[in-house]
Protein backbone atom coordinates (compact mmCIF):
# COMPACT_ATOMS: atom_id res chain seq x y z
CA UNK A 1 0.00 0.00 0.00
CA UNK A 2 1.33 3.44 -1.10
CA UNK A 3 2.17 6.04 1.47
CA UNK A 4 -0.26 8.82 2.48
CA UNK A 5 1.00 12.66 1.21
CA UNK A 6 0.16 13.05 5.56
CA UNK A 7 3.11 10.71 6.52
CA UNK A 8 6.25 12.07 6.80
CA UNK A 9 9.51 11.37 7.84
CA UNK A 10 12.95 13.54 8.26
CA UNK A 11 15.74 14.65 10.27
CA UNK A 12 16.28 18.24 10.98
CA UNK A 13 20.41 19.72 10.42
CA UNK A 14 21.47 22.70 12.38
CA UNK A 15 20.31 26.01 11.20
CA UNK A 16 23.48 27.88 11.11
CA UNK A 17 22.28 30.82 8.58
CA UNK A 18 19.32 31.69 10.96
CA UNK A 19 21.58 32.14 13.89
CA UNK A 20 23.36 35.04 12.47
CA UNK A 21 19.46 36.58 13.05
CA UNK A 22 18.98 35.53 15.99
CA UNK A 23 22.48 37.08 17.45
CA UNK A 24 22.32 40.30 15.77
CA UNK A 25 18.70 40.95 17.71
CA UNK A 26 20.07 39.17 20.51
CA UNK A 27 23.71 40.68 21.15
CA UNK A 28 22.45 44.29 20.81
CA UNK A 29 20.11 44.01 23.27
CA UNK A 30 21.15 42.00 25.79
CA UNK A 31 24.57 44.57 25.63
CA UNK A 32 22.28 47.65 26.04
CA UNK A 33 20.18 46.24 28.87
CA UNK A 34 23.45 45.21 31.00
CA UNK A 35 24.93 48.41 30.33
CA UNK A 36 22.93 50.63 31.15
CA UNK A 37 21.41 48.52 34.23
CA UNK A 38 24.95 48.64 35.34
CA UNK A 39 24.99 52.56 34.71
CA UNK A 40 22.38 53.34 36.65
CA UNK A 41 22.78 50.53 39.65
CA UNK A 42 26.16 51.85 40.27
CA UNK A 43 25.63 55.83 39.50
CA UNK A 44 23.18 55.97 41.85
CA UNK A 45 20.42 58.22 39.85
CA UNK A 46 17.94 55.09 39.95
CA UNK A 47 18.72 51.54 41.73
CA UNK A 48 15.26 50.30 40.70
CA UNK A 49 15.45 50.92 37.24
CA UNK A 50 19.14 49.72 37.35
CA UNK A 51 17.78 46.27 38.49
CA UNK A 52 14.98 45.91 36.20
CA UNK A 53 17.15 46.37 33.52
CA UNK A 54 19.36 43.76 35.08
CA UNK A 55 16.68 41.64 35.03
CA UNK A 56 15.68 42.01 31.22
CA UNK A 57 19.09 41.90 30.25
CA UNK A 58 19.65 38.64 31.98
CA UNK A 59 16.12 37.18 30.65
CA UNK A 60 16.68 38.15 27.14
CA UNK A 61 20.00 36.45 27.48
CA UNK A 62 18.50 33.00 28.79
CA UNK A 63 16.14 33.17 26.03
CA UNK A 64 17.99 34.27 23.52
CA UNK A 65 20.46 31.80 24.51
CA UNK A 66 17.92 28.83 24.62
CA UNK A 67 16.54 29.74 21.02
CA UNK A 68 20.26 29.80 19.73
CA UNK A 69 21.32 26.51 21.59
CA UNK A 70 17.75 24.72 19.91
CA UNK A 71 18.08 26.12 16.75
CA UNK A 72 21.80 24.70 16.36
CA UNK A 73 20.41 21.46 17.80
CA UNK A 74 22.71 21.78 20.89
CA UNK A 75 19.90 21.14 23.76
CA UNK A 76 19.59 18.28 24.67
CA UNK A 77 16.03 18.60 24.21
CA UNK A 78 15.91 19.97 20.88
CA UNK A 79 14.38 17.62 17.92
CA UNK A 80 16.49 16.37 15.78
CA UNK A 81 13.57 14.37 13.30
CA UNK A 82 10.53 14.67 13.04
CA UNK A 83 7.94 11.72 12.18
CA UNK A 84 4.01 12.62 11.15
CA UNK A 85 1.03 10.07 10.56
CA UNK A 86 -2.57 10.12 10.80
CA UNK A 87 -2.87 9.96 14.03
CA UNK A 88 0.57 11.45 15.42
CA UNK A 89 3.63 13.31 15.52
CA UNK A 90 6.45 11.52 16.55
CA UNK A 91 9.55 13.81 17.02
CA UNK A 92 13.32 12.22 18.00
CA UNK A 93 14.94 14.64 20.64
CA UNK A 94 18.55 15.18 20.87
CA UNK A 95 18.92 13.29 24.45
CA UNK A 96 17.19 10.33 22.26
CA UNK A 97 14.12 10.33 23.52
CA UNK A 98 10.89 10.31 21.55
CA UNK A 99 8.07 12.82 22.29
CA UNK A 100 4.75 11.97 21.17
CA UNK A 101 1.90 14.41 19.84
CA UNK A 102 -0.98 12.78 20.02
CA UNK A 103 -4.14 14.98 21.24
CA UNK A 104 -5.04 18.54 20.69
CA UNK A 105 -2.01 18.96 18.22
CA UNK A 106 -2.11 22.44 16.55
CA UNK A 107 -0.02 23.37 13.33
CA UNK A 108 1.11 27.61 13.10
CA UNK A 109 2.80 28.60 10.32
CA UNK A 110 4.09 32.07 9.77
CA UNK A 111 3.29 34.53 7.41
CA UNK A 112 6.46 34.60 6.05
CA UNK A 113 7.00 31.27 5.55
CA UNK A 114 10.15 30.40 7.49
CA UNK A 115 8.99 28.54 10.10
CA UNK A 116 6.30 27.16 12.07
CA UNK A 117 5.08 26.40 15.51
CA UNK A 118 3.77 23.07 17.02
CA UNK A 119 1.75 22.26 19.59
CA UNK A 120 -0.27 19.06 21.35
CA UNK A 121 -0.46 17.25 24.20
CA UNK A 122 2.02 14.18 24.67
CA UNK A 123 1.63 10.63 25.72
CA UNK A 124 1.97 11.44 29.49
CA UNK A 125 -0.82 14.58 29.04
CA UNK A 126 1.35 17.46 29.32
CA UNK A 127 1.46 19.81 26.78
CA UNK A 128 4.33 20.71 24.33
CA UNK A 129 5.44 23.72 21.84
CA UNK A 130 7.65 23.34 19.34
CA UNK A 131 9.33 25.97 16.70
CA UNK A 132 10.86 24.43 13.53
CA UNK A 133 12.80 26.82 11.47
CA UNK A 134 12.10 26.20 7.11
CA UNK A 135 17.10 26.11 7.94
CA UNK A 136 16.65 23.00 9.72
CA UNK A 137 14.99 21.17 7.25
CA UNK A 138 15.71 20.51 3.06
CA UNK A 139 13.69 22.45 1.11
CA UNK A 140 11.96 19.27 -0.06
CA UNK A 141 11.22 18.04 3.77
CA UNK A 142 10.18 21.26 4.54
CA UNK A 143 7.47 21.67 1.66
CA UNK A 144 6.22 18.29 2.45
CA UNK A 145 6.12 18.89 6.31
CA UNK A 146 3.90 21.79 5.57
CA UNK A 147 1.67 19.78 3.30
CA UNK A 148 1.34 17.48 6.25
CA UNK A 149 0.93 19.79 9.32
CA UNK A 150 -1.73 21.74 7.17
CA UNK A 151 -4.22 19.57 8.27
CA UNK A 152 -4.13 20.73 11.77
CA UNK A 153 -4.21 24.20 11.53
Amino acid sequence: MAKSWREIQCSLQADKAGIIWDLLLYVPTVGFLLLIGLRYWYAGDDQVLGQVLMFLGFFFLMVGGGRVLRRLLIMPSAPVGLDISKDRIAMKLKNKEQRLLMRDIRYFADKAGKSFGLTGTDERGKKQQYVFHKGQFSEEDFIDVSKALAFYK
